[in-house]
């Protein structure tokens, strides 16, 4: 194979960027190659590693433009999720500790493709009536709850048996072993399946709120997981662009079932939710409807 085929194949592999991208990489290919060059009396000549560094070079104009653009797909990727997730542990350890008052109320906003919106109210004691999009979910105080939007209008108001449960998670482990033994009892009998733990680790980090060290042993935890692959150039429900981490689908799964993709800022390791559904506000507040 001759210098021409080895760049030939590498172009092939990748795909072109966009001429807009082309002038810093064409700079990068120059420089390669005055670096790469020997000269011999009487004539110049490439020397064999000079073929290899071109070749690189050639990737480097070629691979510039986003996956999305060059048609390689979204599944080349040069993030690692191990990493990912690691950052995005240590961000979460940097956040303040601001525990909510019992009587509070998390506010989430979320927002779906083709800007659909949800707004939840949860009561953080799980004891006052919540509000779940547009929905009321009767609060749980001494053992009953009352029952609200029912089929049946006789049962509007019923109360039944309930066990509060509080949005502020404090009962969750703070250390990466204690959560990965926590996730796999969670599992039960979808043991083994990675794309299910990866949804209990988005639930988690969805509509709950984690003190700052069970967040990082959330996300510690997770990069323990086998099979994980990191996607660039992701966006969230949002359109907020940054890194995707994929939860592969199990063998032998329903031809139906599509990985859990979990989007994390790219600078900032933030959690930013799915590219189904972002998270754009979450917060406290002291009364149903209040927004921040």
């Amino acid at each position: 194979m001759d210098d021409l085929d080895l760049i030939r194949e590498r172009a092939e592999t990748v795909g072109f960027a966009s001429p807009e991208h082309l002038t810093p990489a064409r700079e990068r290919l120059l420089a390669a190659a005055r670096g790469e060059r020997r000269r011999r009396p009487g004539r110049l000549f490439w020397a064999a590693g000079a073929s290899i560094g071109l070749a690189a070079a050639i990737t480097g104009v070629v691979a510039l433009a986003p996956a999305e653009q060059v048609g390689i797909g979204a599944g080349v990727a040069h993030a690692d999720p191990v990493k990912v997730l690691t950052e995005a542990a240590s961000a979460a350890l940097k956040e303040p500790a601001k525990p909510p008052r019992p009587d509070q109320f998390l506010y989430v906003r979320t927002e779906e493709p083709e800007h659909h919106v949800r707004e939840v109210w949860f009561s953080v004691d799980g004891t006052r009536d919540s509000l779940i999009g547009g929905f009321k979910e009767g609060g749980c105080r001494n053992g009953k709850a009352p029952m609200y939007g029912t089929n049946d209008p006789r049962k509007e108001g019923m109360l039944e048996d309930c066990a509060p449960r509080s949005v502020y998670r404090t009962d969750l482990p703070t250390t990466a072993d204690a959560m990965l033994a926590y996730l796999e009892a969670q599992a039960g009998d979808r043991k083994g399946d990675v794309n299910s733990m990866g949804k209990d680790v988005y639930h988690l980090a969805y509509e709950q709120v984690l003190p700052p060290a069970s967040y990082a042993a959330l996300f510690e935890a997770a990069a323990r997981v086998p099979g994980l692959t990191a996607l660039d150039h992701v966006t969230d429900a949002a359109g907020r662009p940054g890194v995707g981490i994929t939860w592969p689908v199990s063998p032998g799964s329903s031809p139906k079932a599509t990985p859990v993709v979990l989007v994390f800022d790219a600078k900032t390791y933030q959690f930013l939710g799915t590219p189904e559904t972002a998270v754009t506000v979450k917060t406290f507040v002291d009364e149903v409807g209040q927004r921040p």
